[in-house]
């Protein structure tokens, strides 16, 4: 099989920049968009970057996106607000979001921003670490955009992978930022499996007769199964419940039965729901006396007594941030697949290929 190749952040942000533009969006939307899905790659978040953009495209060409959204407040209140996306992409929308949160937790101390018609918007952790530099604590929550998890026990696919991501300031340490579904594995965690054709661990999917599924390009005939795997799954059900509730039903969005598959469906609107909860920490204290502490706490797991075999604790955030590093200095790399499904996207829209041939 032909190898992967690797592009520079710069140039993939310019690259999903100008397809944005040539589909419709203004340029500091596109521009937008484009960092926080460039962003996504360099972290290693490969099922929510680039690898979207053919699909995007497709949507915003059969009317599914609104490409120039009026983004609108339509509840407010000193510390919550709701807002009405417009149906625009939804790295737009909760970008909005994250920054009106952040507002209102200087005054109120704790704030909360729900989304109704959104859109995907990428993974989690990018809108819940917006906060980190205000030094303030991050949480979102949001409803998947394709069911492919059943209440536990039964078979119809009610719920979706309904993703949480938590980011806390750190003084000398990095931040902690925890990024996770509700299931074992996030279903662009299998869209990626496919693209590189590769198989899945089993444990990720079962099909319906409850027997392991290991190949990707089935992943139709099968489901996800939640947190906590064939002996507790009800623990990951009842949290993709209860995400689901907060960032979907809370907020007046798609919920349940009403989430559109948006892998299958390229016209209709999804009523996406997402929410972020924003903690100043200085409501509570000392913000450098928390950092302290925090600091001291990442220390003592890292340094605490390992079993046999482990070569280091880790706090979440770390093995991203190693990809970050690794991929600025050598490149994100973009399998073969998907390099062929950007290149035909760049052809239909008159730009210039991702990798240059020289």
């Amino acid at each position: 099989m032909p190898s992967e190749q690797t592009v520079q952040l710069d140039r993939l942000t310019a690259f999903i920049r100008e397809a944005l533009t040539v589909l419709g969006l203004p340029p500091a939307d596109a521009f937008t968009v484009a960092a926080l899905m460039a962003e996504a790659d360099l972290q290693g978040s490969d099922g929510h970057g680039v690898t979207r953009l053919p699909q995007y495209a497709r949507r915003i060409k059969a009317g599914g996106f609104n490409v120039r959204p009026d983004i609108k407040v339509v509840r407010d209140h000193p510390g919550t607000a709701l807002i009405d996306g417009d149906n625009g992409m939804g790295h737009l929308v909760m970008k909005r979001a994250a920054e009106m949160a952040i507002e209102k937790a200087r005054n109120t101390g704790i704030a909360w921003v729900n989304s109704q018609f959104s859109n995907h918007a990428g993974p989690a952790s990018l809108y819940a670490s917006m906060p980190l530099a205000h030094d303030m604590i991050g949480l979102y929550f949001a409803v998947g955009n394709a069911n492919h998890l059943p209440p536990w026990g039964g078979l119809d696919m009610l719920l979706s992978t309904n993703p949480v991501a938590a980011a806390v300031p750190a003084g000398k340490e990095r931040a902690i930022v925890l990024d996770m579904a509700t299931t074992v594995a996030a279903y662009g965690k299998v869209k990626t499996k496919a693209l590189r054709g590769e198989t899945m661990p089993e444990g990720w999917m079962i099909d319906r007769n409850g027997q392991p599924l290991t190949d990707p390009k089935r992943a139709d005939e099968g489901m996800l199964l939640p947190l906590g795997g064939m002996e507790a799954g009800y623990k990951g059900y009842g949290l993709a419940l209860i995400i689901g509730l907060l960032a979907g039903t809370l907020g007046g969005a798609a919920m349940g039965r009403d989430v559109i598959d948006f892998n299958r469906d390229d016209d209709s609107v999804t009523n996406t729901g997402q929410a972020i909860a924003v903690i100043n920490v200085a409501a509570f204290g000392d913000v450098d006396v928390f950092k302290s502490s925090v600091d001291r706490l990442i220390g003592d797991l890292r340094n605490s007594s390992r079993m046999p075999g482990v070569d280091r604790i880790y706090v979440p955030g770390e093995r991203s941030h190693e990809t970050r590093e690794r991929r600025r200095r050598d490149g994100i790399p973009i399998a073969p697949a998907l390099m062929r499904g950007l290149d035909k996207l760049a052809a239909e829209l008159g730009i210039a290929c991702l990798i240059q041939e020289i």
